[in-house]
């Protein structure tokens, strides 16, 4: 398989409530990470082979998640609300693959940035730091 399309992924915003209803957000345009990383912690030692430096992985980072969306106050601003909170809440990114490949995970809303160019559309940038490890199902 050369490659899927991209268009139909879907960020979902999670309720809160028992059992959680997740809605997908309007007019998404670009889905970016998460971009997950890993520390590396050095046991490099004087008995290290052939003097190379050597590693263990360590610690693990979700990242972030940025999504671009076509503005619509009506439609986002109630994101805001998400900034405000402290606490993680849960999203989804679903991808449109055969198998509907989900990405779960809890994130801390940490960016909201909206853009009204005279000459072009309404347009925000949303960032979200993933807490804890994020699920694919």
């Amino acid at each position: 398989m050369a490659g899927i399309d991209g268009f139909g992924t879907q960020f979902k915003r999670g309720d809160g409530a028992g059992p959680e209803v997740f809605t997908a957000l309007a007019d998404v345009t670009n889905v970016s990470g998460p971009g997950l990383s890993r520390e590396t912690i050095d046991v490099t030692s004087h008995g290290s082979p052939d003097q190379w430096m050597e590693f263990i992985g360590g610690l693990k980072d979700g990242g972030e998640v940025s999504l671009d969306v076509n503005y619509a106050p009506a439609n986002h601003d109630a994101l805001v609300e998400d900034f405000d909170d402290d606490a993680p809440r849960n999203y989804q990114i679903v991808f449109p693959d055969p198998d509907t490949t989900t990405w779960a995970f809890k994130a801390v809303m940490t960016g909201f940035e909206a853009e009204a160019p005279y000459d072009d559309k309404l347009a925000a940038t949303l960032t979200f730091k993933v807490s804890g490890k994020p699920t694919i199902s």
